[in-house]
């Protein structure tokens, strides 16, 4: 039996060699195919795992309160434009709510900075000790302020990579002074460079004491937003419950008014965000997937053709004792064989694309081999599918008709 199958898979790859040309060129559909579902998976997973990672950059457990209502049609009508948020209420926040491990008022000015005879349009935010922590931000250099300088307003600087490298080139930032609005700053503290994040360059800004830029910067009363990191992913939802109702009680909001503030779930933007690259990667994959049917629809054309080529041929083999089963094997292995072929070269194609992306845009396509095996897997399928018809029509020949057949 197997010397058998092998002798008709021989016979097959036989028939497939003497074409190479258009072997190869129905092989090409598959190839096409595998190489797409591979590449467009590959680009969704790193979408999805840039996209986690900018979150993640955030901070950890990560509450976020915003001035403004978002419930204005949908969209955030005041987000840090409102102003309703103010110290008393982040010392509420700190005092009343038991989950809160760290908290940083927020406030920020654009402005530009001058220092070592250059000048820099820069973004001044303001924060506290705990920023550092909430963020889980290193620094390259230097130390980061006090609560007792931000109790005095005192007149230091963090200073972002980038901003650092336009103000001071080759120089060592750290003791440095940089003029903000005609006021010198010392720089006590060089931040490690963290890169783009949900649409922001976050090395391209100094970090002050909020107090610092209330007072001195900018003479506001109230806050821009506040960043509050939470014990455990678990406590979060509770946690926003509690400072939203906080939070209303403060502001003496009637039951029937919404709120005029915003708080942004860092878990649920995760969540939403995953679920979205998820989404579109199966729909890439989906749609790469239509090239994979093409290419069977391609294998079963040729094979047709192969069978009524070859009808002649087929007659002879079954006038000398050859089974209709083994007619059948030998072009449904032919199709297979076509099948393996284009997954296999499929696969370094897909693979191969996947690092030219990663070369050519701004992250990295992670190739799964989930996402291998599947493609490789179909294509197979796919080869025994559109193969099948055309096997059991050469099988179904008449000897007579087929050995007339010119």
């Amino acid at each position: 039996m197997l010397s058998r199958l092998s002798q008709t898979a021989w016979i097959a790859i036989r028939a497939l060699s003497r074409n190479k040309l258009r072997s190869g060129l129905t092989a090409l559909g598959i190839i096409i195919g595998v190489a797409s579902v591979i590449a467009m998976v590959a680009v969704g997973n790193g979408a999805r795992i840039r996209i986690q990672s900018q979150v993640a950059a955030l901070g950890q457990n990560l509450l976020t309160i915003f001035a403004g209502s978002s419930r204005s049609g949908g969209v955030n009508a005041g987000a840090g434009s409102a102003s309703v948020i103010t110290l008393a209420d982040v010392q509420a926040i700190r005092r009343e709510v038991t989950d809160v491990v760290a908290l940083s008022p927020e406030v920020s000015t654009p402005a530009q900075a001058i220092a070592n005879g250059r000048n820099w349009s820069t973004s001044i935010v303001g924060e506290s000790p705990d920023y550092l922590i909430i963020r889980d931000w290193k620094l390259a250099a230097g130390r980061m302020f006090t609560e007792r300088e931000v109790r005095a307003a005192a007149r230091i600087a963090l200073i972002g990579s980038e901003t650092a490298t336009e103000l001071f080139g080759p120089l060592d930032p750290l003791g440095q002074t940089v003029r903000i609005k005609n006021i010198p700053f010392v720089i006590t503290g060089v931040l490690m460079s963290k890169g783009a994040g949900m649409g922001q360059n976050q090395d391209d800004r100094i970090i002050v004491p909020y107090t610092t830029v209330m007072k001195r910067l900018t003479g506001d009363r109230y806050l821009r937003s506040v960043n509050v990191q939470i014990g455990s992913a678990e406590r979060m939802e509770a946690a926003q419950q509690q400072i939203t109702s906080l939070l209303r009680q403060r502001h003496r909001l009637a039951a029937d008014r919404s709120d005029d503030f915003s708080i942004f779930n860092q878990k649920e933007i995760a969540d939403t965000a995953s679920s979205i690259t998820t989404v579109i990667t199966v729909l890439l994959g989906a749609i790469a997937g239509i090239s994979l049917l093409v290419g069977g629809i391609g294998i079963m054309n040729i094979m047709l053709v192969s069978v009524t080529e070859r009808t002649r041929e087929i007659g002879i083999r079954i006038a000398v004792g050859a089974r209709a089963s083994a007619i059948k094997m030998q072009f449904l292995i032919e199709a297979i064989t076509l099948s393996i072929f284009g997954g296999s070269v499929g696969v370094i194609a897909g693979i191969g694309t996947s690092k030219l992306i990663s070369f050519t845009g701004n992250f990295k396509p992670v190739v799964s081999g989930g996402s291998i095996l599947l493609a490789f897997g179909v294509s197979v399928a796919i080869g025994i599918f559109f193969g099948f018809y055309p096997a059991t029509r050469a099988a179904a020949l008449d000897p007579i008709d087929a050995l007339r057949y010119e």
